[in-house]
């Protein structure tokens, strides 16, 4: 375009240059003059068309390259742009993939909570049913005891009738001993009728006395027998294991020579296990299987867990035994927790502080008599709520003091005193009840009971503890024996660990290395072993073994 306004500029300048040579050279050159400049002026524009033609096609050929780059650009572009989209798609259905197989995995957590409800719901409804029945049967054994007592009653008046028989007779006699008396020994009257009273007296004291006495004795029988009745009928609505705690546990190994690589290098591994769970690794001639022994229940059952991982794994050394150690502990007070839920969900117990729910989950691993604490307070719970049904008072009430009355149990190792006033103590802090209160500060006779509540809940708490199998006094004393080997250790200065293991043959002590010396160390295990000696009775003889061990930690990076 700009080409052809330059051509039409160039002719009309041709156009004025021959006008302004026509005007200089006069009319007769004029015309000559003229076609002279109008056929430059032509093959001018020509020149100029022509190279604006060949301008033209040259850009149009350009244009065609640009917009063919263009057109292959836009192709590969929109070619990215579906890759990415489909990339954003394949990842929106990951994402909704993991949230649908989430919200199975709630709804199948939902699934079983239900059915555990469920479960609960049959057992309260089969517990009801059976409270039904035990209910028809009370009401028929007292209607046979009224029957009876209508008996005893027919039976009295009998009685009156022949006593009143022999009172007439007693009259008669008196008339009849008067006169002879009268008679024979010259008495008067009313000395007479003295004499006679004073013998029949006698004779019927001891005619009533023995009829007394046998009523009295079938009395005793008829109570007796209607108390036990009252007692087992309680007991069998409630249905507990009895657990049997033993010390030991056994852990199967895949192979006799697992048992060396538990042992270590010159047994390393052993000794950095037993220090970091507190219990003694028996390694024996039994094939394929070790044993675990402690006292305590939980580090038993820490230890025991730890062994069967390091066992799986395969990977045993000190270090990664004190790594599966610590995230067993942790694992296990996880458990406590959830016990402790469970048997609040069962009793229907709720607003209950979580520090509380801790030290309720704690007496899962502690026993009383080789009786489990968390067993006998669920079942002291149950206990107390049927007794409270039975007289009237408050049902729940009475569940939680069963429930919470041996709580001080949880930290009887860690407080010096009674657990029942340690439990008290503790439920105040926590904000319970008086009646739960009450119950733990006085189901041993420490304080006066004030509510039928905290009543119950002793009744109940005598009931689970008396009857049969419930407990065993020997493995209570062997424990409170072990714990206090334990703690006559850990009094002195510069000890950091006590373990009471092998029975209570052998106490190993770990010292702080900083603060007890080599010489020291063996002063400190000769004076253990003389208060040992002093304060605690037990057969044979006990080991004092004192570790002192040094260790040296860094870290390349």
């Amino acid at each position: 375009m700009e080409l052809i306004l330059v051509a039409i500029l160039a002719i009309l300048s041709g156009l004025a240059a021959g006008y302004v040579v026509g005007i200089k050279k006069g009319h007769v050159e004029k015309e000559e003059i003229e076609r002279k400049v109008k056929e430059e002026a032509k093959l001018e524009a020509e020149k100029i068309i022509e190279r604006a033609k060949e301008e033209a096609s040259e850009l149009k050929r350009k244009a065609e390259e640009l917009l063919k780059e263009a057109r292959e650009k836009f192709e590969e572009m929109k070619k990215q742009a579906f890759l990415q989209a489909k990339e954003e798609v394949l990842k929106e259905k990951e994402r909704l993939e993991e949230e649908l197989r989430e919200k199975r995995r709630e709804l199948s957590e939902l699934e079983r909570r239900l059915l555990r409800r469920e479960e609960f719901l049959d057992k309260r409804e089969s517990s009801l049913d059976k409270r039904e029945e035990n209910l028809d049967k009370r009401a028929e054994f007292l209607e046979k005891l009224e029957a009876e007592l209508e008996e005893k009653k027919a039976e009295v008046e009998r009685l009156e009738a022949e006593l009143l028989e022999k009172d007439m007779k007693v009259t008669q006699l008196l008339e009849e001993e008067l006169k002879k008396l009268e008679e024979i020994a010259g008495m008067t009257k009313e000395e007479a009728r003295e004499e006679l009273m004073k013998r029949m007296e006698e004779e019927i004291k001891r005619d009533l006395a023995v009829r007394y006495k046998k009523m009295e004795e079938e009395f005793e029988q008829n109570l007796e027998r209607k108390a036990k009745k009252i007692l087992a009928t309680t007991i069998q609505r409630l249905a507990t294991d009895v657990v049997a705690e033993t010390t030991v546990a056994v852990v199967d190994l895949p192979n006799n020579e697992m048992k060396g690589r538990i042992i270590g290098r010159e047994g390393r591994n052993i000794r950095a296990f037993e220090l970091a769970t507190g219990v003694d690794l028996i390694i024996d001639d039994t094939p394929e299987a070790v044993t675990i022994s402690s006292f305590d229940p939980v580090r038993r059952e820490v230890a025991r867990i730890a062994l069967e991982r390091l066992v799986a794994d395969g990977r045993i050394h000190p270090a990664r035994i004190e790594e599966v150690v610590e995230k067993v502990k942790q694992e296990i007070e996880q458990e406590i927790i959830a016990a402790a839920e469970e048997v609040l969900f069962e009793l229907g117990i709720d607003n209950v502080h979580p520090e509380l729910k801790k030290l309720l989950g704690k007496l899962k691993f502690r026993t009383s008599y080789g009786q489990n604490v968390l067993q006998h307070v669920r079942e002291v719970a149950y206990l107390a709520g049927m007794i409270a049904a039975e007289i009237g008072a408050d049902v729940q009430l009475a569940k939680r003091a069963g429930l919470f009355h041996d709580i001080g149990k949880a930290v009887t190792h860690e407080v010096e005193g009674s657990h029942s006033l340690i439990g008290a103590d503790i439920l105040k802090k926590y904000g319970e009840p008086e009646a739960v209160v009450n119950a733990a500060a006085a189901h041993h006779g420490e304080a006066e009971f004030t509510t039928i509540e905290s009543v119950c809940a002793a009744t109940a708490d005598a009931l689970s503890a008396a009857r049969p199998g419930a407990r065993r006094e020997s493995l209570e004393a062997y424990i409170k024996r072990i714990e206090k080997l334990e703690s006559i250790a850990e009094s002195f200065p510069g000890v950091m660990k006590a373990f009471a293991i092998q029975a209570g043959r052998e106490v190993r002590i770990m010292v702080e290395p900083d603060r007890i010396t080599d010489e020291e160390a063996a002063f400190l295990a000769h004076q253990i072993s003389r208060k040992i000696e002093e304060e605690v009775q037990y057969p044979g003889q006990i080991k004092i073994t004192v570790i002192r061990e040094t260790r040296a930690v860094d870290y390349a990076k």
